[in-house]
């Protein structure tokens, strides 16, 4: 079963913390690590747990969310009621992949959560990259050219992630996003009906077919 990816959020509201975490909780490949309330136990936190992604306030009580996101390296998702240029300019150059004002509806939120895990999935490992494979990721990350309908599920959108590029099982796609090679199969033939993804067989050493499936370009 992949790793879920692991949540820290920063910000001093401890009900907004909380609000965020249950939104991060509640989407499938993601788990929310404890909140926290200020830039020092943040930086203890980051130190500790190696969160893999930060949801953090810009303004807090004993420093600023954008440098931290600037001096830790890890990726971030910056959440301020700033909406002025050089904040925003700043956050962007400090390496967030993300930028949301307060107050926003939690779909967005979500939304931005499940770009996010399609793009590290593509940009997972060690392999050559392609021009059009950091395009495409650059794409996703920002919702442009995402060719995605925002009708699909959560769950629909993480197992096209899994695909990638590839082709892989209903098992493989099962371990990737973490579920169930059952659940894993239904969504996969509910995409192949609507012709989203391709389904291919390769037939093994037991003669018996087995089938794969890939994203359909």
């Amino acid at each position: 079963m992949t790793d879920p990816i692991r949540v820290l959020i920063l910000d001093d509201d401890f009900r907004v913390g909380q609000l965020h975490q249950g939104v991060v909780d509640g989407q499938p490949g993601f788990a929310a690590l404890d909140p926290v309330r200020s830039i020092a136990e943040a930086r203890e936190g980051i130190a500790s747990l190696r969160p893999d992604l930060i949801l953090a306030d810009v303004f807090l009580p004993d420093g600023d969310g954008i440098a931290l996101v600037r001096d830790t390296g890890v990726d971030a998702i910056l959440i301020s009621a700033a909406d002025d240029a050089p904040t925003v300019r700043r956050a962007l150059r400090s390496g967030a992949v993300g930028y949301l004002r307060k107050p926003f509806d939690r779909r967005a939120l979500t939304a931005l959560l499940e770009r996010y895990a399609r793009y590290r999935n593509l940009l997972a490992g060690e392999r050559p990259l392609r021009q059009e494979d950091v395009d495409r990721a650059l794409a996703i990350l920002h919702g442009s050219g995402d060719t995605v309908s925002v009708s699909r599920s959560a769950t629909e959108q993480l197992v096209l992630a899994a695909l990638g590029d590839g082709e892989a099982s209903a098992a493989e796609v099962g371990d990737r996003v973490g579920i169930s090679r059952a659940t894993a199969q239904r969504h996969l033939a509910a995409l192949a009906a609507r012709t989203v993804v391709e389904v291919r067989l390769r037939y093994g050493a037991t003669g018996r077919p087995e089938h794969r499936y890939a994203a359909r370009r």
